[in-house]
């Protein structure tokens, strides 16, 4: 069992940087390939980017390679998302995520655990 806990969403321009932390519970976080995702009203929960347990493997949306980085922090238990040249369209509200496959699987269903979720809204 792990509990996620997402902070580090809010209002920016287009163009800004935000930085997501996704703090995990529990002694075994090192052992969880991690995630994020977002979500928008009226559409389906999406991957935006992911790393393995001991980030060997990581992998992105083809809409944010390139401006995304996702990285760990085993021992602080932290995953974070740096969101670099945000645009209109990254608004949702952004979702950790922590499942025990040792694979980034791009589909939400597969995930075991989810945080509560952190608004991002860019603003053109």
């Amino acid at each position: 069992q792990v509990q996620l806990v997402e902070s580090g969403g809010g209002l920016v321009q287009a163009g800004d940087s935000l930085r997501l932390s996704c703090a995990a519970s529990g002694r075994t976080f090192s052992s969880y390939t991690m995630g994020w995702f977002r979500q928008t009203p009226g559409k389906e929960r999406e991957f935006v980017a992911g790393i393995n347990r001991n980030g060997g493997i990581i992998r992105y949306a083809d809409s944010v390679k390139g401006r995304f980085t996702i990285s760990r922090d085993n021992a602080k238990n932290t995953v974070y998302l740096q969101m670099n040249s945000l645009k209109p369209e990254d608004t949702a509200v952004y979702y950790c995520a922590a499942d025990s496959s040792q694979f980034v699987i791009p589909r939400p269903t597969v995930w075991n655990y989810w945080g509560q979720g952190t608004q991002v809204t860019v603003s053109s």
